[in-house]
């Protein structure tokens, strides 16, 4: 037993010797290629519809967010918390996780919302035309902001002003007995059941039923369109689904990939306090969280491996100062 426990330990200061490099980089990393994603993106020349490209920009401008309130506000002064002592004096900790779980909630969110306008655009034809326009995008995009901000208030209540610059439980500090109480035990469990578990559910059946209709869709059309000599024609619309699903899909895995250990580390630490004990080492919590926010920087990749006009248009921001440095000379 002791030594499992040492093991446990050596393992968990390990992470936190990795995160002391590991979230600067990401910090220094994930803020210019999103702020890189949203420019390439909003100016619309990466052949993509104008509604793909509003959930796109949104997720990248949610992940920003996420990068600066929770990597750069929240974990490096956690893992350097000597140097940002100075904290414990600053009353804005509860303002601050009002923040950081609006704008985690919006990341999450927006996933889920993209995912539906693909699973519309690629199985709901009939649907398609109306759904699938700019309007419902900001529409839908601008709810989920305003559910997302009004739905985590109360972290302003339960939490008070102090920052604990800690992750456990929490980076507030709280009212001793109160995360104990069966009110906050109700309201954190639905928080995380409401993000991210019901946004993986959701996911993971929209992407089925995805899945489904295009395999039946493309049985339906190749007899269809089947020729008589027996060789199989270019079918522009199925290529087109293909490359939607494509993207739909690796943005997804992507997101549940990342975010598995988090939600499951979240909702038994939740179902520990209902005296359900299920035990977890503190260093799977602490990968959880570094993979949750490596999430926020890896959408860029995911864009340039699957789409050529975004990868054109890469290429040409980073050559442009050279370019021009160039011109200048001559």
């Amino acid at each position: 037993m002791a030594l499992n426990f040492l093991i446990k330990l050596k393992i968990l200061w390990a992470i936190y010797d990795i995160q002391a490099i590991y979230f600067p980089i990401l910090a220094a990393f994930g803020v210019p290629v999103n702020v890189v994603t949203i420019v390439i993106l909003s100016q619309g020349k990466c052949g993509l519809s104008r509604c793909i490209t509003r959930y796109l920009v949104a997720m990248a401008a949610a992940d920003l967010l996420v990068i600066i309130i929770d990597l750069i506000l929240r974990q490096i002064p956690i893992v350097y918390w000597e140097q940002f002592i100075f904290l414990w004096n600053v009353s804005l900790c509860n303002i601050h996780a009002v923040l950081l779980y609006a704008v985690t909630d919006c990341s999450v969110w927006f996933t889920v919302t993209f995912t539906f306008d693909r699973f519309v655009a690629i199985s709901c034809q009939k649907l398609k035309t109306k759904y699938c326009t700019e309007k419902t995008a900001d529409i839908v995009l601008g709810t989920v902001t305003v559910v997302s901000c009004l739905k985590n208030i109360f972290w302003y209540f339960l939490f008070t002003k102090e920052y604990w610059l800690s992750n456990s439980s929490w980076f507030c500090r709280v009212a001793v007995g109160a995360s104990h109480s069966l009110a906050w035990t109700v309201v954190e469990f639905m928080h995380y059941i409401t993000t991210p578990f019901i946004p993986f559910l959701l996911i993971l059946l929209l992407n089925t039923l995805t899945v489904r209709n295009i395999l039946m869709a493309s049985r339906v059309r190749s007899r269809l369109r089947k020729p008589s000599n027996g060789e199989s024609p270019r079918d522009p619309e199925m290529e087109s689904r293909r490359k939607s699903m494509i993207l739909l899909f690796i943005i997804s895995g992507n997101f549940i990939l990342l975010w598995v250990v988090f939600m499951v580390c979240s909702i038994l630490r939740r179902l520990d306090y209902l005296w359900i004990s299920v035990p977890l080492p503190t260093f799977v919590r602490e990968l959880g969280f570094m993979l949750q926010l490596l999430s926020c920087c890896t959408n860029t990749f995911i864009y340039a491996v699957t789409q050529k006009k975004f990868r054109e248009e890469l290429k040409n921001g980073v050559t442009y100062p050279f370019t021009m440095m160039a011109k200048l000379i001559r």
